[in-house]
């Protein structure tokens, strides 16, 4: 399980995986200087809610990944999660979708 890291205040749980895809969705819209809502249900531990945060340029992330190898990259999760970040509602976690018509590519970080 790795974590998110926000602001050193906030420390967030997600797959290794998943949190691969955060990572180059997150690092994209940075890079343009854009600010955004991040949202992701709880786990059931914490209440089962749901939370909400203001990502913006110059917040700290961290990001934690538990495993020493980077997952392969499932290009249209990453097409799918961007287009949740790019939509009023901010970005969220959907589900990944097959990669059937598209390329699997290994994350070079």
């Amino acid at each position: 399980m790795g974590k998110l890291i926000y602001d050193s205040t906030m420390t967030i749980d997600f797959d290794d995986r998943i949190l691969a895809h955060l990572h180059l969705v997150i690092g994209a819209k940075l890079r343009r200087n854009e600010s955004f809502f991040f949202a992701w249900k709880d786990d059931p531990r914490n209440g089962d809610g749901r939370s909400v945060i203001w990502i913006y340029p110059m917040a700290p992330l961290v990001f934690k990944f538990h495993g020493g190898r980077a997952p392969l990259i499932n290009r249209r999760w990453v097409d799918e999660l961007m287009l949740t970040a790019n939509s009023s509602q901010g970005l969220r976690v959907v589900p990944e979708p097959s990669e059937t018509g598209s390329r699997a590519v290994e994350d070079g970080s």
